[in-house]
C-alpha cells in the first residue's frame, strides 16, 4: 500500500516557484548551460536551451564554494596563484581516491570516446599529443613537421570562430618558427664533389688562436665543447701529415671543422687574425658530417665532440629536426665512451701525466654528457620526438660543485674556471625529462585521469622545489605582468632560466587538458582541471609579457632559441581564447596576440639570411592568422549570447 503524501512546512519547495527559487540558490545555470558557458533562463521548470534541445534540465553539480576572483594585475599574483595551486591539490586528491574507486577495467584502452567534436583518446600511436580542454588540438609528428591542428581541433576551431581554419600553408615547409634552411645536413648538395674540394682546414694558427679564444670566454663554461688541453691533441692529430691513423686523422679533422661552424654561431672571435677568417658555416658543417661518417668504426672523444656541436649549429640555426638527428647520434655515441656513469675517481698503474689525461678526458666526456642530456630533454618538448636518452640508465649524480658556481658570481671567480655552467639548471631538465616522460609519452597517453593528475601535482610540486630553492636574484615569480619588479640582474642567464621555468609549468599544466572530465562533465573535478590549466594559460602570458621587459637583453645569437617560447606561448593563449571567448580577460589576451609581431620584430638576430627572413615573415603571418581567429570567436560568441538574451 502506498504511503499518502503528507504537507510539510517545506512543502511550497515543491510548486514551480519554489523550484526555482531553489535552483537560483543552488546554481545560477543548468548542468547543460553551464557546461556550455551560456546564459541559463531558470524561471522555469526547463530552461530555454533545455527546452529546444529536448534535453532534461538538471542542477545536480555541486557549485564551487568561494570561488576566487580572477586574477588581478600586479605583484599579489603570487600569492593568489600559490593558494590556486593549494586549492587543486585538494582537488586532485579527492580526484585521486574517486577516480581509483570507479576505474572500469572492462574497457579497451585503444578505445576512443566521442562526445560532439570533443574527443579523450585513451591511446594513441603518436607521440607529443597535445590538448586543450578536451580537444586534441595538435599532434607532433616524430618525423616531418608539426601539423598545428588536427582535423578535429580545426572542426572545434570552425565552431568557434565560424571561420575556415586556413593554417596549413604557414607549416607547409615545417612550423614557422623552425628554420628549415635549403642546404639540410641530412640532404646531399647537387655538386657535392665541388663542395668536398673547395672546403680545406685553413691555417693552423687560426684554429688554434680560435679554440684560446673560445676556452677564455664564458661560453666555454655554459657549452664546453672542447677541452682546452686535449683539443691541442685534436689540433696535432687533424693537421698531421701522412698520418699512420687515419681513422684517427678523419675523426679529428670532422671535429676541427665542426668547432669552425660552431663558433661561428657566437661572438668569439673578436679580434687578432680571426677576424679575416671567412666562416663559410653551412660548409665547414656538411664537410665535418662528411668526415665523420667514414671514421665511425672507431668511436672517439672527437666524434662525440663533434656530434654535439653539430647539433648545437643545427639547433641555434633554428633547424630542429637535424639538431635532433644529431643529437641523438651523440647520446649513441656518449653511451659507447661510458659518458653516461661515473666514473671511479682512482687510477692505478698510470704516470703522472698520463693519470692527468685519463682523469681528464673522462671528466670532459661527462661534460659532453651532460651536454646531450641537457638538448635531448629540450629538444623531445619542442619537437615531441622521444628522447634517446633514458634517465634510468644515466647516473645524474651532479657535477662536483656545481650547485656553488651555478648562481654565484661566476665571471669574477677565476678559482672554479673549470666548473661548467651549461645551458640551463640541470635541476629543471631532469624535471622537463619527468614531464615528457610522465604526461606526453606513449605510456602517458593510456593513463587514466586519476593517474595524469597524479603526475601533473607531483611534477609541480618538484617545479615548485626547484624554484624555491634558487637565490631570491635569480628566482622567477610563480607569474608576471607589467607590474612585477624587474629582476635586479638580468642576463641571459636569468632570461633564460624565468621563460624556461614558465614553460615547463605551462607544458605541466595543459596536460590536464585531455582528462576525460571535460567531455563526461564531472563537475566534482572540472573546478580542479579548469585552474589547472588556468595556470599553463597563466604561465603563456608570462612569458610573453616577461619578453617585452627583457628583449634588451637578448643575444643575437639566440634569436631561433627563444622564438620557441613566445610561438608556445602565444598558441596556448588563443586556444584559451577559443574556449572562454566572453571572459574579459579575453580582449587582453588579443591584445597581447596582436603586439606579438612587433615584440619578435625587436629580437635581435644576426644578418638574417634569405631562408630565415622567409620563416619570419611566416611567423607574422601566422601571428596574424591566430588574432583574426580569435576576434572572430569573441565577435561570434558576443552575437551568439545578444540573440539567445533577445
Amino acid at each position: 500500500m502506498d504511503t499518502p503524501v503528507t504537507s510539510t512546512p517545506n512543502s511550497e519547495d515543491e510548486t514551480p516557484e519554489g523550484r526555482s527559487r531553489k535552483r537560483t540558490a543552488k546554481a545560477k545555470a543548468c548542468d547543460s548551460c553551464y557546461k556550455r558557458k551560456i546564459k541559463c533562463d531558470t524561471n522555469a521548470l526547463q530552461c530555454n536551451w533545455c527546452k529546444h534541445h529536448n534535453l532534461q534540465c538538471t542542477f545536480d553539480r555541486i557549485p564551487p564554494a568561494n570561488r576566487k576572483k580572477k586574477i588581478r594585475d600586479g605583484y599579489s599574483r603570487d600569492t593568489e596563484l600559490a593558494e590556486r595551486i593549494e586549492r587543486i591539490e585538494n582537488l586532485l586528491s579527492q580526484k585521486l581516491g574517486s577516480e581509483e574507486s570507479r576505474r572500469d577495467t572492462n574497457k579497451s584502452p585503444s578505445a576512443i570516446t566521442k562526445i560532439g567534436t570533443r574527443i579523450t583518446p585513451r591511446f594513441s600511436s603518436s607521440l607529443g599529443n597535445l590538448h586543450f580542454a578536451g580537444f586534441k588540438l595538435r599532434e607532433i609528428s616524430s618525423y616531418n613537421s608539426i601539423p598545428l591542428f588536427l582535423p578535429e581541433g580545426q572542426q572545434w576551431i570552425k565552431s568557434r570562430t565560424g571561420q575556415t581554419v586556413a593554417l596549413e600553408k604557414f607549416y607547409a615547409f615545417g612550423p614557422p618558427w623552425q628554420n628549415q634552411r635549403s642546404l639540410h645536413m641530412n640532404s646531399v648538395p647537387r655538386d657535392m664533389q665541388f663542395l668536398q674540394d673547395s672546403v680545406h682546414l685553413p691555417d693552423r694558427e687560426i684554429v688554434e688562436e680560435l679554440a684560446l679564444e673560445y676556452s677564455s670566454h664564458i661560453l666555454s663554461l655554459v657549452f664546453p665543447t672542447i677541452d682546452k688541453v686535449l683539443f691541442k691533441d685534436t689540433i696535432n692529430l687533424a693537421y698531421q701529415q701522412g698520418s699512420l691513423q687515419p681513422t684517427g686523422n678523419a675523426s679529428a679533422k670532422a671535429c676541427i671543422y665542426a668547432f669552425l661552424a660552431f663558433v661561428s654561431i657566437f661572438n668569439v672571435h673578436s679580434g687578432g687574425s680571426s677576424t679575416g677568417l671567412p666562416l663559410d658555416s653551412e660548409a665547414y658543417a656538411w664537410k665535418a658530417q662528411s668526415l665523420a661518417a667514414p671514421a665511425l668504426q672507431d668511436i672517439t672523444t672527437d666524434l662525440l665532440q663533434t656530434a654535439i656541436m653539430l647539433s648545437i649549429y643545427q639547433l641555434f640555426g633554428g633547424n630542429q629536426q637535424s639538431a635532433a638527428v644529431m643529437n641523438s647520434i651523440a647520446a649513441r655515441f656518449a653511451f659507447m665512451l661510458g659518458a653516461h656513469t661515473l666514473h671511479d675517481p682512482t687510477i692505478a698503474s698510470q704516470t703522472s701525466s698520463s693519470a692527468e689525461i685519463v682523469s681528464r678526458t673522462k671528466n670532459h666526456r661527462r661534460n659532453l654528457f651532460w651536454l646531450c642530456y641537457t638538448f635531448d630533454k629540450e629538444l623531445s618538448l619542442r619537437t615531441g620526438q622521444p628522447p634517446s636518452m633514458n634517465d634510468e640508465h644515466c647516473d645524474l649524480t651532479l657535477p662536483p660543485g656545481y650547485l656553488d658556481r651555478l648562481y654565484a658570481n661566476q665571471y669574477s671567480n677565476s678559482s672554479s674556471r673549470d666548473i661548467p655552467l651549461f645551458p640551463g639548471d640541470l635541476r629543471l631538465t631532469m624535471i622537463k625529462s619527468r614531464a615528457y616522460n610522465s604526461l606526453y609519452s606513449a605510456r602517458a597517453l593510456q593513463k587514466s585521469d586519476a593517474e595524469l593528475l597524479r603526475d601533473i601535482r607531483e611534477l609541480d610540486n618538484d617545479l615548485e622545489r626547484w624554484r624555491i630553492s634558487l637565490p631570491l636574484g635569480f628566482r622567477p615569480t610563480i607569474s608576471f605582468s607589467h607590474d612585477t619588479p624587474a629582476d635586479s640582474e638580468m642576463d641571459m642567464q636569468v632570461v633564460v632560466s624565468r621563460l624556461a621555468y614558465h614553460h615547463c609549468v605551462a607544458i605541466i599544466h595543459e596536460a590536464s587538458g585531455r582528462c576525460k572530465a571535460w567531455a563526461d562533465g564531472q563537475s566534482s573535478v572540472m573546478e580542479g582541471v579548469s585552474s589547472s590549466l588556468e595556470l599553463a594559460v597563466e604561465a603563456s602570458r608570462s612569458s610573453i609579457l616577461y619578453l617585452h621587459t627583457a628583449q634588451h637583453v637578448l643575444e643575437d645569437d639566440c634569436f631561433w632559441m627563444i622564438l620557441f617560447y613566445p610561438m608556445s606561448a602565444l598558441l596556448t593563449i588563443f586556444c584559451n581564447i577559443l574556449l572562454n571567448p566572453l571572459d574579459p580577460q579575453a580582449a587582453q589576451d588579443l591584445e597581447l596576440i596582436s603586439k606579438a609581431p612587433d615584440l619578435i620584430k625587436g629580437m635581435p638576430i644576426r644578418q638574417p639570411t634569405m631562408d630565415e627572413l622567409f620563416h619570419i615573415n611566416l611567423v607574422d603571418e601566422f601571428i596574424a592568422e591566430l588574432r583574426r581567429l580569435g576576434k572572430c570567436a569573441i565577435s561570434k560568441a558576443k552575437q551568439e549570447n545578444l540573440d539567445h538574451n533577445n
